[in-house]
């Protein structure tokens, strides 16, 4: 028998792939899948994803019941607090927290017990990796997120706007990797009424994003607006009618200080609250290239104090509906003196792309602040048409080793389709190395990876030939 604390499921797979000491089984065929008293409706979707998942390895059905009573050997679920499906604000991870789970194997029986439906479910994911043709192997382990926010951004705004089955394809296959957010970038993609004009064939319906929101969160999965509230407004300002709020003629960045900008974003902040019951928004605020030159129209502020302002307004429009707001940090960082006027609640949110970021420069700013930050990690997919796998990788591993040991809340890991024809389904083992990474607590195996990634998604003698493929 074999503990695992906290090491995450790539580790356990792999552990029980080479490991003498995970001799007993536990036969699949024949099982129940049992639900402690008081159920809810997150626990039987956890028990049914189980029961579906080793009913795939049998020629019969395994049952769900909520009983512990009945002939049979059966894996018990149990939860033992509140249903906390989804992340809020003040998350913290650990052997504790709401996401931590222990799972027990024996020849003849299973348990799972947890919190939080969102730990019976992430044990159900191990589960998963750990069967094995028929059986299950004899096992305890007690796991849990090394990182308590463990996002992916999907880019709805350049490329190809993915269906909604897509988009619940993505959810469904972030879930295996235990991640509990999933942020849907717009600079016009999603469905605001009372603007007709704004990518009429290139946005998803309200009807639709609702959809996808529950979709996510029977998964345990938040959906989360990441908006652009500043710059790279293109799709708007473009339009004839909206182009007078630009900053200046032709441009992609709003006017801050124009009285319509000021209406418009307090009606598109009422219709996101209200369309997305997350606690968090992601208001963007990046690469705002003309904001000197706003400020010495101005004449009397400096950028660090007009983007200050901006984005205080603007915090504020979503405060009010009960948002935490996050915005990019590379402006901030380069007028540092911004980082003294943040609105109060703002979370920041470092980002870069490179193998080996400039940790100091993106990171330092805000921890001599004391400002609680996320920090935002890239797929390498842009400008070309295979992603940068190598790049990729690194990236995430020494930005995540950075934030780790910096105090950084959780990690977002961005996939882009500018630049390129991208084509998303070839970002997937990134998506879910991105997702895996901050779970564990010990670095990902980068060598190894693709192997085990493979051996899960292809079984049988396939997945080899896609691992060297990868």
């Amino acid at each position: 028998m074999l503990h695992q604390r906290g090491k995450g499921a790539f580790a356990i797979a792999a552990k029980a792939a080479a490991d003498p000491l995970w001799a007993g089984q536990l036969p699949v065929c024949g099982l129940h899948i049992r639900i402690a008293s008081n159920a809810a409706e997150e626990d039987r979707f956890a028990a049914n994803a189980l029961a579906a998942i080793l009913s795939s390895r049998c020629s019969t059905g395994i049952p769900v019941a909520e009983t512990l009573d009945g002939p049979g050997p059966s894996i018990v679920l149990k939860r033992t607090e509140a249903v906390a499906s989804l992340p809020v604000p003040g998350e913290t991870p650990g052997p504790d927290s709401r996401e931590a789970y222990r799972l027990k194997i024996t020849p003849s029986s299973g348990e799972i017990e947890a919190s939080s439906s969102a730990g019976l479910y992430y044990a159900v994911q191990t589960l998963r990796q750990l069967a094995e043709g028929t059986s299950l192997p004899e096992v305890e382990i007690h796991d849990w997120p090394a990182v308590a926010y463990r996002g992916t951004m999907i880019d709805m705004s350049h490329g190809p706007l993915p269906t909604e089955d897509e988009v619940k394809r993505q959810i469904d296959f972030l879930a295996r990797w235990k991640a509990n957010q999933y942020f849907i970038y717009s600079e016009g993609a999603i469905e605001l009424d009372g603007y007709p004009l704004l990518n009429p064939e290139g946005r998803f319906s309200k009807e639709q994003v609702r959809r996808i929101i529950a979709y996510g969160r029977e998964r345990h999965i938040d959906v989360i607006p990441f908006l652009e509230l500043y710059g790279h407004l293109h799709d708007l300002l473009r339009i004839e009618l909206y182009s007078d709020l630009g900053a200046f003629p032709h441009s992609v960045e709003l006017d801050p200080d124009n009285p319509d900008t000021k209406k418009l974003l307090a009606d598109w902040a009422t219709q996101i609250s209200d369309l997305f019951p997350s606690p968090f928004v992601h208001v963007g605020f990046d690469e705002t290239w003309r904001i000197e030159d706003v400020a010495k129209r101005r004449g009397n502020t400096t950028p660090a104090e007009l983007f200050a302002e901006h984005l205080a307004s603007v915090a504020t429009l979503f405060q009010q509906h009960g948002k935490t707001v996050m915005a990019w940090a590379d402006v901030m960082v380069k007028y540092p003196a911004s980082i003294d006027r943040l609105p109060r609640g703002l979370i920041p949110v470092a980002w870069a792309y490179e193998a080996q970021p400039d940790i100091k420069k993106w990171l330092d700013p805000l921890v001599a602040k004391h400002v609680p930050y996320l920090i935002q990690s890239g797929v390498a997919n842009w400008e070309q048409i295979a992603l940068n796998f190598d790049m990729t990788f690194a990236n995430i591993d020494n930005f995540l080793a950075a934030g780790r040991r910096l105090g950084a809340l959780g990690m977002i890991n961005s996939v882009w389709t500018d630049s390129a024809q991208c084509f998303l389904r070839l970002t997937w083992p990134a998506m879910a190395y991105g997702a895996a990474a901050p779970w564990q607590s010990t670095p990902m195996d980068r060598d190894g990876f693709f192997g085990q990634y493979t051996t899960l998604m292809y079984p049988g003698a396939g997945g080899a030939e896609v691992a060297a493929a990868l």
